[in-house]
């Protein structure tokens, strides 16, 4: 028999369709085996598939997993945003909690912006990686790496990041990492853009996880809590990124594109 699964598919970190990350969120009543989990998101075909379960151990309203078309990852924030304003469309409330396998408890809640996702910070310490800066094809000034992948590139410009053409099959086969180049902006205080081919997708079109990353290292040299950022890609994606002890707040409204049923033989 054939079982109709709820589906949304969301842009996330977008003020209209077509825009920001999209992410497939698909409420479940019970986990279904992990294969055919990274099955539908292989055939979703986004750059994230965000399942969630009611959490029976009262740890958060909801267990949450990520899955890109290749892998299950440890974080994803645009998917988790997108997940948060699904429920809290679906159910009302002003804020939702989650539990996940490897990045603790997240948290969605209602905000001016539309909402605000809670992320734990990720610190970047320097270092170098001669290989992945001559697959960026540009000199960044300065590589900031943190050992679970995710790595700052700073460049001089807003122009050089915009003007980065990467080796993508060379970056993919350093694994999985997040390749996160940034600089400062013009019309906002942080412009970035991110590749992550070795995890299936090759450049990224809002990376929560990465201003998670990006939170950390601009506030420390920016001086202040907060700041405004864009991610450069094709689609674009606005965010404000605050510190706020160990978390970074990242704002930024959702638009549901499709609402429908998801058919699993």
């Amino acid at each position: 028999m054939t079982k109709a699964l709820p589906y949304w598919h969301v842009d996330a970190f977008a003020d209209r369709p077509f825009a920001g990350n999209q992410a497939a969120v698909m409420p479940l009543d019970e986990w279904l085996d992990d294969a055919v989990l990274q099955a539908i998101a292989e055939e979703n075909n986004f750059a994230e598939t965000a399942f969630v379960v009611p959490d029976e151990n009262g740890e958060a309203d909801y267990e949450l997993r990520w899955f890109t078309p290749t892998e299950e990852v440890r974080l994803c924030g645009h998917a988790t945003l997108a997940s948060g304003h699904v429920l809290l469309t679906r159910d009302g409330g002003d804020r939702v909690t989650f539990h996940t396998r490897r990045a603790g408890n997240l948290e969605v809640r209602r905000a001016e912006a539309g909402y605000e996702l809670g992320l734990p910070l990720i610190p970047t310490e320097p270092g170098s990686w001669d290989e992945a800066v001559v697959l960026l094809g540009a000199e960044p000034r300065e590589v900031w790496l943190n050992p679970d992948g995710y790595g700052i590139y700073l460049f001089d410009s807003a122009a050089a990041v915009t003007g980065l053409d990467p080796d993508m099959r060379g970056l993919r086969a350093l694994g999985n990492d997040q390749f996160i180049c940034t600089a400062q902006g013009g019309d906002v205080d942080v412009v970035s853009r991110v590749f992550v081919p070795g995890g299936g997708v090759d450049e990224d079109s809002f990376t929560g996880s990465a201003h998670a990353a990006l939170t950390h290292f601009w506030t420390e040299r920016l001086g202040r809590d907060s700041f405004t950022a864009y991610q450069a890609s094709q689609r674009g994606g606005h965010a404000t990124c605050r510190r706020e002890g160990e978390q970074a707040w990242l704002s930024g409204p959702c638009v549901t594109v499709v609402e429908g049923r998801f058919l699993l033989p």
